[in-house]
């Protein structure tokens, strides 16, 4: 249209456009930094060889360190006083009692109430096996659970000191928002390793379903410098399974993004990736190439236009009663009890359960949490391993630039979708891993968690008191 303009309107429609975009581009002033925000963090790589957490085909414990582990927590204040902390951690997920250890003490300590803390992970399978988790699946000693146990207290103290610092250090910010994609994470339960790097040599799409997308929150100082940077990627931290402490892929893209932002810090929580696995795999320098292709993916993000969040803060939280299928009989028990591997160990530990007297129980505590960033940006977070289709499912409901955790604040067993739940196999609880007392999740699972994600949604679409 501005052809049809004289030479000297347009010329005024250019200089108009190009100020434009340069006040899109620019820092915003400090007087309209209206967020306060604080950032922490803390080295948790054990200085002991204590077991490592997601294999159960490991034999002994670690070796030596390929880069150090980390706990990370950005702390948001609103205008008027409301907060939140999101605490993000190279563990590959937070036990129920540590996490409620955790809350109580951020209670006492900062004034944080439940739904204000979400509790993160980046669910590295080069990490340390923690305190009341996966103890059925090593041939663990006496020893070793006291070393567990040891780790698991500092831990423990890691996480609430470190928030207390983040709050503590509160400044003037603005917070932006946007997505990348990153394209390294295939289905599962539908390839090999194998198959997926001759498919992708070939041309030929993956089957899914898939989430891409790369989530990103940007924090920037009062005259524009990056401070931090927030992301999250759907894909299990499974590239290695050495015996060397490591924040797999996330690791490495952290470490990248801190070298190319040296005054920011990298943040990564994983998103719903439980049939997701970075393919092909079992390699350090395929895992620094998926490290880097994520950190590139996220600072593309940060190079064009992102949407500024307005300084509003909602937080939600529920906690569901998720039942399980009926407990298995004691005659299946004995039989199951006789093999050598995890499986045998668990189900001996339940028997003996029976032999004290002691009822299994028939439900588990399930953690959602709704936060509302601004006018318009959703962050769910949802506890355990949750697979692709959930992801799916609230970005099509809520909109596709919502984002979704998983492995939030407590990780108790694999979240299935009704479809993952009725095709059957691995992904449907692995109850005999995560040690709880029956086979698998009763049906409507997912209708239950969409349901409390609905009813949490729906409570966040009033106006934040001021």
């Amino acid at each position: 249209m501005s052809e049809r303009l004289p030479p000297r309107f347009r010329s005024l429609t250019a200089v108009v456009l190009a100020a434009l975009l340069v006040s899109a581009l620019s820092p915003v002033r400090a007087e309209e930094a209206t967020w306060k925000v604080g950032l922490a963090k803390a080295k948790i790589t054990p200085e002991e060889p204590l077991w490592m957490a997601g294999y159960a085909a490991r034999t002994r414990p670690a070796e030596g360190t390929l880069h150090d582990l980390w706990i990370k927590v950005l702390a948001l204040e609103a205008p008027g006083g409301a907060r939140a902390v999101v605490v993000t951690g190279d563990v590959l997920g937070f036990p129920h009692d540590m996490a409620e250890h955790v809350c109580g003490e951020l209670h006492q300590r900062c004034g944080l109430t439940r739904p204000q803390i979400m509790l993160t992970c980046s669910h590295t399978h080069c990490s340390p096996v923690l305190q009341g988790a996966l103890f059925d699946c090593y041939p663990l000693e006496d020893r070793h659970r006291a070393a567990i146990g040891r780790y698991s207290r500092e831990l423990e103290k890691a996480v609430v000191e470190t928030t207390v610092r983040a709050v503590a250090a509160l400044a003037p910010a603005t917070l932006w928002a946007g997505e990348g994609e990153a394209g390294f994470a295939a289905n599962r339960r539908n390839y090999r390793d194998g198959e997926v790097l001759a498919r992708r040599e070939a041309g030929k799409p993956l089957r899914g379903p898939m989430d891409h997308r790369v989530p990103v929150l940007a924090v920037r100082s009062p005259d524009g410098r990056l401070r931090a940077v927030l992301f999250g990627y759907a894909c299990h931290n499974t590239t290695l399974d050495s015996y060397q402490w490591c924040g797999d892929y996330a690791g490495f893209a952290q470490i990248d993004l801190e070298k190319r932002h040296p005054e920011a810090t990298a943040m990564f929580y994983i998103g719903c990736g439980a049939d997701q696995n970075p393919l092909p795999r079992r390699d350090v320098d395929l895992c620094r190439q998926y490290g880097a292709s994520l950190a590139s993916a996220v600072d593309e993000v940060l190079r064009r236009p992102t949407r500024p969040i307005r300084p509003s803060l909602q937080t939600a939280f529920e906690t569901l009663d998720l039942a399980f299928q009926p407990p298995p009989t004691r005659e299946w028990l004995q039989t199951e009890a006789k093999r050598t591997d995890y499986h045998g160990r668990w189900a001996k530990r339940l028997l003996d359960s029976l032999d004290a007297g002691k009822p299994f129980a028939k439900s588990a505590p399930y953690p959602v949490q709704v936060w509302k960033l601004g006018t318009d940006q959703l962050f769910i977070a949802l506890g355990g391993e949750v697979v692709v289709d959930y992801a799916i499912r609230f970005k099509a409901d809520y909109g596709p630039t919502s984002w979704v955790a998983g492995y939030a604040n407590e990780v108790m067993a694999y979240i299935p979708s009704a479809r993952v739940w009725r095709e059957g196999g691995y992904e449907t609880g692995a109850f005999d891993v995560y040690g709880l007392p029956a086979q698998g999740w009763a049906p409507g699972i997912e209708e239950q968690i969409a349901r409390s994600v609905g009813r949490l949604v729906e409570g966040l679409q009033r106006p934040p008191a001021p």
